[in-house]
């Protein structure tokens, strides 16, 4: 059975747009597109966490967010428009003071106008950190 993705760009290419905007400053870095999955990672470090040396909630939603509407946004042409985020949610699981959190975004839904994305971060032991669920939009273009 074939996974959703209408694109199937490099690990490359995907990562290269990254540069000087929130993904980059914060590290994360796209590491594999399988067949019906994206999956990245975000360094748990000065940049990701709060004032209290946890990893930061928010820096979680960033990663599950940037993971499911990247892998959203490959299920669409272009030509027809853009997958926007409309509602997520997170569930913070675990706490980390350091290492790497591995997050990895699976469809529930692909639909024309909407989708559904279930994105679970991990720690390096494969142990929940974050699990999140992101609904998204067309956003047609004009």
């Amino acid at each position: 059975m074939a996974g959703p993705f209408r694109q199937r760009p490099s690990l490359e290419a995907i990562n290269a747009g990254n540069a000087g905007n929130a993904v980059g400053n914060l590290g994360i870095e796209f590491t594999e597109l399988g067949e019906d999955f994206l999956r990245g990672t975000m360094p748990v470090d000065h940049r990701t966490k709060q004032p209290y040396g946890l990893l930061h909630g928010g820096s979680s939603v960033l990663l599950a967010e940037t993971l499911g509407s990247f892998a959203a946004n490959l299920c669409v042409d272009p030509a027809e428009g853009q997958m926007v985020g409309l509602e997520i949610n997170a569930n913070h699981l675990r706490a980390m003071t350091s290492g790497t959190v591995t997050g990895t975004a699976r469809p529930i839904h692909v639909g024309r106008s909407t989708q559904v994305w279930d994105i679970r971060i991990e720690d390096e032991q494969g142990r929940a950190v974050c699990v999140s669920r992101l609904t998204l939009a067309l956003r047609p273009t004009r």
